[in-house]
């Protein structure tokens, strides 16, 4: 199989990077992101994961993907695929709006970007948060970790992250 790449992209701040697939690694959680591509939403920053961005969207594969090629201690570039009820991502700790668009949804797909080390995936309401590397990012990460960084500082509101096929 040829590689396959995607494109990850703040889009009010018109940045953008570009990663690579991970298919021989997460082969069922690469297909099926590869399928519902575009993807995207508003995008939160999980400093309580250190530094991560991430987009909550609907739950778009047939079977859930199993969880290859694991982690608790994402790298830099990491793209990682987490799933999650409505109802695990409804405490007020995690500073979700009442309105919040994923709480019409029975299962969440948390697509995420980790932008810089020392990630730790332990939340204090649940334990251990295991994600699905499913990408890496080869091009353009320290602009976008610059942009994470202004997202943190400055704020996400009315921000989009997303991921398309380029």
């Amino acid at each position: 199989m040829a590689d396959r790449y995607v494109e990850v992209m703040l889009d009010k701040r018109g940045v953008r990077c570009t990663a690579k697939l991970l298919d021989d690694r997460a082969p069922v959680t690469c297909a099926a992101v590869w399928e519902a591509l575009p993807l995207g939403g508003d995008v939160y920053h999980a400093k309580y994961a250190r530094n991560e961005i991430y987009a909550l969207v609907p739950a778009f594969a047939a079977d859930e993907p199993p969880l290859e090629n694991p982690t608790v201690t994402p790298i830099p570039g990491d793209l990682c695929y987490f799933s999650f009820s409505a109802a695990q991502l409804g405490t007020s700790s995690h500073g979700y709006a009442p309105q919040a668009a994923h709480r019409e949804h029975g299962a969440v797909v948390d697509l995420a970007l980790f932008y810089e080390r020392n990630n730790l995936l332990l939340n204090g309401d649940t334990g251990w948060v295991p994600g699905i590397v499913w990408g890496t990012v080869v091009d353009g990460l320290d602009g976008m970790a610059d942009a994470c960084q202004n997202l943190w500082r400055a704020g996400a509101l009315g921000e989009t992250l997303s991921f398309r096929r380029p």
